[in-house]
């Protein structure tokens, strides 16, 4: 997750504080909205765990947000 929180703040500018903060907010949302077994891979992903299913991964929230924003 730091690396994630790193890149938010520097593409953004904003604190790597309220980064961090925003990287919750939006895994909170998204574990809330996702079956349990892909919420389960994002913690494990954001946490350090082996990132070979992140492709697969990727590919799923793609499809995920093209259905949530009808496309």
């Amino acid at each position: 997750m730091d690396e994630l929180v790193k890149q938010i703040a520097a593409q953004t500018g904003i604190s790597e504080d309220m980064a961090r903060k925003a990287v919750n907010v939006v895994m909170d949302y998204l574990k809330d909205k996702l079956p349990d077994s892909i919420a389960g891979q994002l913690d494990a992903l954001l946490n350090g765990a082996d990132l070979s299913q992140a492709d697969d991964l990727m590919d799923m929230g793609k499809d995920l947000l093209g259905g949530l924003l009808g496309k």
